[in-house]
């Protein structure tokens, strides 16, 4: 009777192990399949200004319930800073703008030498490359100039920077963007835009992370409340879906860039590339995925998605 209960009871053990063994291996990463898949991650503080250290034991990364194994937590910093960064300015923007010219140049001349600075203009659906990147950081600066404040071929502005980023070549380095319009689609005005939604696909695929902040622009459209509120809108779901950062100031351009570029500037600092296991498909596909850290003072902030290549 005592070796049936013993029988009885390795069986039961065997039963729960083999079926826990698919939620333990995917709480854990453990998995065959998984693949490396990195992300570049910022760091804030939840208070105050001061930016909290976090090591790669304190991060968390989710997948729904499932937690994913975290590999890899390297600070960008030093010999690791590498950063390609494109200034892109909508060409409808009022040219007013350019008494914001000064601030924008002490940003780029105040960058670490290791930061390559391109300079770009929004018009027509596309970019155009007034300065292709450099860390000669005096000469990014001189190629800034007034917007033509042609609003007729503005056409999207989420057009545009999706132009650039499939012309802007893989690079190791971190890739960002710094993004100055109103944010308003003269194609696309409206609640649903398929440019916007293209645009956020492909930053997330090419692991882009865009910053905007809002400037007023030239036209009728440029002082309808409805669409500068659907064009603030927009840069803000660009930003947070891409892992950056929306700068508004009202709905007027902010008095001064100063503040929202030290702010962003600030934020560089604090980057991280973060490497996990992720279970491939058998086509590459968008995953969803949240970081969270066990520092109780420090937030993680990245895009929600990231690119996952197929099965091999």
């Amino acid at each position: 009777m005592r070796k049936e209960k013993t029988a009885l009871r390795i069986g039961f053990m065997l039963l729960v192990a083999i079926v826990l063994a698919p939620s333990l291996n995917s709480a854990f990463g453990a998995s065959d399949q998984a693949v490396p898949v990195s992300m570049v991650v910022s760091v804030e503080a939840k208070q105050g200004k001061t930016v909290p250290a976090v090591n790669r034991e304190d991060v968390i990364a989710s997948q729904g319930k499932d937690r994913l194994k975290v590999t890899d937590w390297v600070p960008l910093q030093g010999d690791k800073a590498n950063l390609q960064l494109f200034i892109l300015i909508d060409d409808a923007t009022d040219p007013s703008i350019g008494l914001q010219f000064s601030s924008v140049k002490q940003f780029i001349n105040a960058q670490p030498a290791t930061t390559a600075i391109g300079i770009g203009y929004m018009r027509n659906g596309m970019v155009e490359v007034v300065q292709n990147l450099t860390k000669d950081h005096a000469q990014a600066a001189k190629a800034l100039r007034l917007p033509m404040g042609f609003v007729g071929g503005t056409a999207s502005p989420y057009l545009c920077v999706s132009d650039l980023m499939k012309r802007w070549p893989e690079s190791p380095s971190r890739r960002e963007i710094f993004m100055v319009s109103d944010g308003i689609d003269r194609l696309q005005p409206g609640p649903a835009n398929t440019y916007l939604s293209e645009a956020i696909s492909l930053a997330q695929r090419f692991g882009i992370q865009i910053y905007t902040i809002y400037a007023s622009g030239i036209g009728h459209s440029g002082h309808v409340f409805w669409m500068i509120n659907w064009g603030q809108n927009n840069l803000s779901q660009l930003a947070d879906e891409t892992g950056g950062e929306g700068y508004f100031q009202g709905f007027q351009t902010p008095i001064s860039f100063s503040p929202f570029l030290d702010e962003f500037a600030e934020r560089l600092k604090h980057q991280y590339r973060v490497t996990f296991l992720a279970v491939p498909q058998k086509q590459a596909n968008y995953q969803n995925v949240r970081f969270t850290t066990e520092v109780s003072s420090a937030e993680l902030v990245a895009a929600p998605r990231v690119y996952v290549p197929a099965a091999k």
